[in-house]
């Protein structure tokens, strides 16, 4: 979601050494019919690329679910409603979510998509807490991903 941390949170694990991957950056989306996805092929390559460090992939879009059995973990990253619009107004770094009309679709995302992408995570991060600790909880969770949450079909691959 919008907001959330994800970009800060991706350049701090690309900081530490990490292997990171926002598909927001050109190249990774296309549309189709309007929606934005993923164009699935570059994906799935990413995924099977070896590497000797865990990889994160930052993105929300309509079919990154049919990923999720590729992936270790899937880690929400969620805010209170007051914090991301706070966080929204203040940023310098990206100009989404700055007019009532972004800030409505962002109120609508946190109300109809939010529930849906809790719903496929395995892990979720409350992101009020300082940036190096989420970075810790989102490095402790690739290491040892632990069990999903109930009911979830785990796929383990080799990172």
């Amino acid at each position: 979601m919008s907001g959330v941390g994800k970009s800060t949170s991706l350049g701090e694990l690309a900081r530490r050494g990490f292997t990171v991957v926002d598909t927001d950056d050109a190249g990774w989306i296309h549309e189709v019919d309007g929606e934005p996805l993923w164009r699935e092929p570059l994906v799935a390559a990413l995924l099977e690329r070896p590497r000797a460090t865990p990889l994160f992939v930052q993105g929300t879009v309509a079919n990154q679910g049919r990923f999720y059995d590729r992936f270790d973990a899937v880690v929400l990253l969620s805010a209170p409603d007051e914090v991301v619009f706070d966080r929204l107004a203040r940023r310098t770094d990206n100009p989404f979510g700055k007019t009532p009309a972004e800030r409505r679709r962002v109120a609508a995302d946190i109300a109809e998509v939010e529930p849906l992408l809790r719903q496929g995570a395995t892990h979720e991060i409350v992101t009020t807490r300082p940036l190096g600790e989420v970075v810790d909880a989102l490095v402790a969770i690739a290491r040892d991903p632990g069990t999903a949450r109930p009911g979830r079909r785990r796929s383990r691959r080799p990172r």
